[in-house]
């Protein structure tokens, strides 16, 4: 298991990204104490809390549950029998409609709050590759790649490290761009994440590393979708509901 040293830096861009990420990532205060909890059981629990259950979606072996109280409206993610995460949505996600344009805003929030596990395992991997785990070399980097990511204008006076972090949040920051376009966001949110997914230990990075960059509606309920892990690339081919059917080299 790979550990990932998290500097300064990256703290702080956590601190930033917290204040910008919509409602959307934060777990409803009365359902915290479910996280983690087995699902069979736990359900119970959030109907006598008062929500509703709206609909549910799937992907390999993760599934997304939509509930409903009065106005609010919360994801429940399931894996491996067990509450993942709990998070508070936008209203419209809750409207029982279909799971396209659901899953378009869904990914979006989720894409947002990713930007962080994304300089971490940038950042790892740029000291594995160099053999650098200097303080002030990370935070140089994280600071190049904060600066890419949010586009702000490149410092040529900063450190050869500063650079390194600018071309890696380059990276970053098209790839986030090309998942949140409307031609990547009309393929299915089941697809979209059990791809993600798979990419991720691919290319033996942290979960939420990984986004869709391109799709292609092969047709039959079948989906291609190229896939961005910072600089790297990779072609998944995976069903409506996010049964993955391939991943290889692009």
């Amino acid at each position: 298991m790979t550990l990932f040293k998290t500097p300064v830096a990256v703290l702080a861009a956590a601190a930033m990204l917290a204040a910008s990420v919509p409602a959307s990532a934060q777990t409803p205060p009365d359902l915290r104490d479910l996280v983690g909890a087995r699902a069979g059981q736990a359900e119970g629990t959030v109907q006598s809390r008062g929500y509703t259950f709206v609909r549910t979606q799937e992907g390999g072996d993760t599934k997304w549950s939509y509930w409903r109280r009065g106005n609010d409206c919360v994801q429940i993610t399931t894996t491996d029998g067990r509450y993942a995460s709990i998070d508070r949505m936008d209203r419209n996600l809750c409207d029982g409609g279909g799971s396209r344009d659901s899953g378009g805003n869904a990914a979006a929030a989720v894409l947002a709050g990713a930007a962080v596990i994304g300089l971490a395992a940038a950042l790892a991997h740029h000291n594995s590759k160099h053999d650098n785990r200097d303080d002030s070399h990370d935070d140089d980097y994280s600071r190049g790649y904060q600066d890419a990511l949010y586009g702000a204008t490149y410092d040529r006076n900063d450190s050869e490290s500063y650079h390194d972090g600018y071309l890696a949040g380059e990276a970053e920051r098209s790839n986030r761009r090309a998942s949140n376009s409307d031609h990547v966001r009309r393929a299915p949110w089941a697809a979209q994440q059990a791809c993600s997914a798979r990419a991720d230990d691919f290319q033996n990075r942290p979960r939420g590393s990984s986004t869709p960059i391109s799709v292609r509606d092969l047709g039959g309920g079948d989906w291609q979708m190229v896939m961005g892990t910072g600089s790297y690339r990779s072609v998944c081919v995976v069903s409506d509901d996010g049964r993955v059917r391939s991943i290889d080299p692009y």
